[in-house]
């Protein structure tokens, strides 16, 4: 902007009054050039200011004297400026002038600071939202007082007087306030009951409507002296109907029963700015489930488009596409952009529960909702449109979005944005609207779909609308191969949903939703067989209408959906099971890359933030969630073969490892908040010990395993007792951490169950302690164990707990292990036991081979690897540094401990045995496979058993 002041625009008028009165009164005028400059920007862009200075030149001299105008204020320094400027005031006149006083004084100041860009957009807004609070929150407590001296004070059953809680609404409430705004308020406060030391009897609805109808008055009243803000409170419960205070408990149950969609966007931003801060509180958690709801809401996005669409066809009929808050690309645009994300997803995400819309945005960008260019265009955008708001209404202090028509007006405007003219500053300002239509357009387009109710295409075979024949060439024309039994099952989906009662507009999203589902799923490679696994998971959600808005907002997800059902059943059922799972489907580039364990770690620690330590039930639904959420992840990658098939169980076994790993911090944190820690143990932290067998211990988990666990600790003696106030032995303290532990792993919940626990491997079995001490578990190892349980040694391995019990675990395994063993008594009890199990569990029959138990399966492979490691152990310790098959068989093969290529054929037949092993799970089918499969890996795997086992 020019230095120089436009004659036309500059109000040199009022700024000679003010010289005028400066030199009567002998008031120096700044000199400098930066004050120069700075008066004549500010001037020229804002009469409010030049007028305000030349009527009350003596406060514009103070602004000046005190420095004020050249520097930010300090925190707490403007609610100090209003306590000081009404410490004497004693009735309501003189609180409303000194209210007024102080507002104008402070206006100019930021205004000031504003137009000559000594502050900086965020200083602007907060100084605005700041000084709105302090007006509030210092008028209120002197009406209160007064209200109280007059007719009572109300309380709530327990005596404890009460004070009203005011809730600062959209922009205020987000700290965003611009120059010129109303502020939204909402009264509310704790109980109902009646108010005690009054005249006469009064409810504390009544105290307390008496009270907020004296604040607006004290902020919004037009007097002499203007006034502090425009109040509107029309966003309250029944809006202006409603009444101007409401007690909690009406607020609650209007918000569960009555609230309207719109309500949600506005709540987003509600602020408590004044009141007892435990009411407030109590208030505002008792909002957030009508606010945020648990599961992914995909409905905002459809209820924000309609509530855009009705905003523009308003601007229209109005003639108004030149208002930059409420127009095409304008600041509302912006903000519901954000706010859709936030009720969609806030509910899952806390740290999205924010109400600043710039802070909003980053977030989409660091959660890769919204591409970070994107993000930061759309910033930039809203500074600059925030500006020029600013700008409109710094000119008379008056409430206005709209780009004027003027001449003169727009040239203001222009050099007050930094612009030489109207022409440059148009430019990019239509450069910033467009960006941000184009924006809202993508996050808001209206899915592309079939007629709901057409009588051609899919629609009309979802409808119902045609004779069979046409029917079945619709389907058989769009691929399915049987197409009247597809018909059957369509006509029976409609009858079950139609059975279950849905909402008018759960009806209407299936009736939008289904020729999407046929379409889609008619181009999967198994159409008929994807169509019957995709509809069972429309059915177990179609009567929450939230993940059908979820499906017709993101028909991507019914791409990865029919695509992945067509592969695995096991897919789509655990959909069915938990529906939140659909969440996973919407980013292809998280759905087939699962995470390795920094990644996982870094997931978890963000579900679980905001989670009370002591809310045990939502601590186990985010474990379930991330759990079933990776495990989902895995299985996409894995079908679609972005994975290899041997680092699935890697994959399986990160997830149990790390949810493992969290259910005992968890679990341990609850009880040291309650005992205090466990004294006289070994270790460095819990002195607990997690040890993972089978599976688990092996590093080769499949979908549905179960966790094989024994749990260790470091106590050292018996009578040692724990720090805390409430002490227990650290026997009991270990008992009921192992028990707290399974409790949360294995409670079943909406969500189902984190992991099946077996503890049968732990030492004397299931008749064992739950936990026992380091030392006793190698005493057992030592005297007291069979050789099945140094068999299952060989698998065992710490996956979770404290890290100095590792080491010494490791010791004492590897000391069992490499026990020098009699070869034929060793080869005779592990033969033996192979034989008893294959005799109670082997399931090969009827021309179906058992992967796992029949003869030359998993199981032989495992024995034979496991005597191998208990027989040459003693003569190479290296047979005790790994705990999986195929990195033993390489160790074995490498020491050539076993004949010719026995390690080599025994590895390629195990991974082909665990290929089939994991694909059967997959298509949820027994864990058989013909007879006449992997015939010849199962042939050499009996040779090797009778070579290595039976000579």
């Amino acid at each position: 902007m020019s230095e120089q002041s436009h004659p036309d625009l500059s109000n040199d008028a009022h700024w000679q009054t003010w010289l005028e009165w400066a030199c009567e009164a002998g008031v120096s005028v700044p000199e400098d050039l930066d004050f120069t400059a700075a008066r004549a920007r500010v001037w020229e862009a804002s009469e409010y200011v030049a007028i305000s200075a030349a009527r009350h030149p003596a406060e514009f001299a103070e602004l000046i004297a005190s420095g004020n105008l050249r520097r930010p204020y300090a925190p707490g320094e403007l609610a100090s400026r209003l306590v000081t400027a009404l410490a004497g005031v004693t009735d309501e006149p003189a609180l409303h002038q000194a209210l007024r006083v102080f507002r104008r004084r402070e206006m100019l100041r930021i205004i000031w600071r504003d137009i000559s860009t000594a502050a900086p957009l965020p200083e602007t807004l907060e100084d605005l939202s700041e000084l709105a609070d302090v007006c509030v929150q210092c008028a209120l407590d002197l009406l209160h007082d007064w209200t109280c001296s007059e007719i009572g004070t109300p309380r709530d059953p327990q005596g404890r007087a009460l004070r009203l809680v005011v809730l600062g609404m959209g922009k205020l409430g987000a700290r965003e306030l611009n120059l010129s705004s109303d502020v939204d308020l909402i009264f509310a406060f704790a109980h109902r009951g009646e108010v005690e030391g009054g005249p006469r009897t009064l409810s504390n609805e009544q105290f307390f409507v008496r009270l907020g109808q004296r604040l607006v008055q004290a902020l919004a009243n037009n007097t002499v002296d203007g006034f502090v803000f425009r109040v509107d409170t029309r966003l309250r419960p029944f809006g202006e109907v409603g009444p101007l205070a409401m007690s909690f408990q009406a607020m609650e149950d209007y918000y569960q029963s009555q609230a309207r969609e719109w309500e949600r966007y506005a709540m987003i931003k509600a602020r408590p700015i004044a009141g007892d801060p435990r009411d407030a509180a109590v208030l505002m958690e008792m909002l957030r489930p009508f606010v945020y709801r648990r599961y992914l809401d995909f409905g905002a996005f459809e209820s924000l488009r309609d509530l855009k669409q009705m905003i523009a066809k308003e601007l229209y009929r109005r003639g108004m596409d030149a208002n930059i808050k409420l127009g095409h690309g304008g600041i509302r645009e912006i903000e519901f952009i954000g706010q859709a994300f936030q009720l969609v997803r806030g509910g899952r995400d806390p740290e999205l529960q924010v109400r600043p819309i710039r802070e909003v945005l980053a977030l989409l960008a660091d959660r890769g909702l919204m591409p970070g260019d994107a993000v930061t265009r759309l910033d930039e955008a809203y500074c600059f449109l925030r500006l020029v708001e600013n700008r409109l209404q710094a000119y008379r202090d008056k409430q206005t979005h709209k780009l004027p028509e003027d001449a003169l007006e727009r040239l203001r405007l222009a050099r007050s944005m930094g612009f030489v003219d109207w022409p440059s500053f148009a430019g990019v300002l239509e450069g910033h609207r467009q960006l941000v239509q184009a924006q809202f357009d993508e996050v808001f387009a209206a899915p592309v779909t079939d007629a709901p109710t057409g009588e051609s295409g899919l629609g009309g075979v979802w409808v119902g609308g045609h004779e069979t024949a046409q029917d079945l060439v619709l389907l058989d024309e769009a691929g399915f191969q049987d197409p009247e039994g597809v018909r059957t099952r369509i006509e029976q989906f409609r009858d079950v949903t139609a059975r279950k009662g849905l909402s008018s507009r759960g009806r209407e999203r299936l009736a939008q939703l289904m020729p999407q589902v046929l379409r889609i799923v008619a181009g999967s490679d198994q159409p008929d067989l994807a169509l019957q696994r995709v509809l069972r998971v429309l059915e177990a959600v179609a009567r929450r209408t939230a993940y059908l808005a979820m499906l017709i907002e993101h028909p991507v997800i019914l791409s990865h959906l029919a695509r992945l059902a067509s592969m695995s059943p096991w897919f789509t059922d655990q959909i069915g099971r938990h529906p939140l799972l659909l969440d996973e489907l919407i980013d292809p580039r998280r759905l087939y890359a699962p995470l390795r364990r920094e990644d996982l770690e870094a997931e978890l620690d963000a579900l679980l933030a905001h989670v009370d330590a002591e809310d045990l039930e939502q601590q186990m639904e985010r474990l379930h969630q991330f759990a079933q959420g990776n495990m989902l992840r895995v299985a996409a990658a894995d079908l679609t073969e972005v994975i290899p098939l041997m680092v699935v169980s890697d994959y399986l076994t990160e997830i149990a490892e790390v949810s493992v790993g969290r259910v005992l911090r968890l679990a341990f944190e609850h009880f040291i908040a309650r005992h205090g820690r466990p004294t006289s143990i070994l270790g460095e932290d819990s002195g607990f010990l997690v040890l993972g067998y089978g599976k688990l211990g092996g590093i080769e988990l499949g979908y549905g395993s179960d966790l094989d666990l024994v749990f260790l600790h470091g106590g050292e003696s018996i009578n040692a007792m724990t720090e805390g106030p409430k002490d227990i032995s650290n026997e009991q303290f270990y008992a009921r951490l192992g028990q707290r532990i399974i409790h949360m792993m294995t409670t079943q919940t909406g969500s189902g169950t984190l992991y099946e626990v077996d503890m049968r491997l732990r030492p004397d079995g299931n008749k064992g302690m739950l936990v026992r001490s380091l030392a006793s578990f190698a005493a057992y190892q030592a005297t007291d164990a069979w050789t099945w349980e140094h068999q299952a040694l060989v698998r065992a391995r710490p996956v979770a707990g404290d890290p100095a019990l590792f080491g010494r675990f490791a010791e004492i395994r590897r000391e069992i292990l490499c026990r020098t063993r009699d070869p034929e008594e060793l080869r005779t009890q592990v033969r033996e036991m192979r034989l008893k199990m294959r005799e109670s569990l082997d399931k090969t029959r009827d021309g179906r081979f058992d992967l796992k138990q029949g003869a030359g399966g998993i199981a032989d492979i495992e024995f034979m690897v496991q005597y191998a490691v208990l027989r040459w152990a003693a003569a190479h310790p290296e047979l005790t540094d790994w705990t999986d098959n195929v990195r033993l068989l390489e160790t074995l093969a490498r020491l050539h401990l076993l004949p010719g290529q026995a390690a080599q054929d025994l590895t390629d037949a195990y991974k082909a045995l665990r290929a089939a092993y994991h694909r059967s799970a997959l298509q949820e089918q027994p864990k058989t496979i013909p007879v006449d499969q992997l015939s010849e890996q199962r042939d050499r795997v009996r040779a090797l058993w009778r070579t290595l086992m039976e000579a």
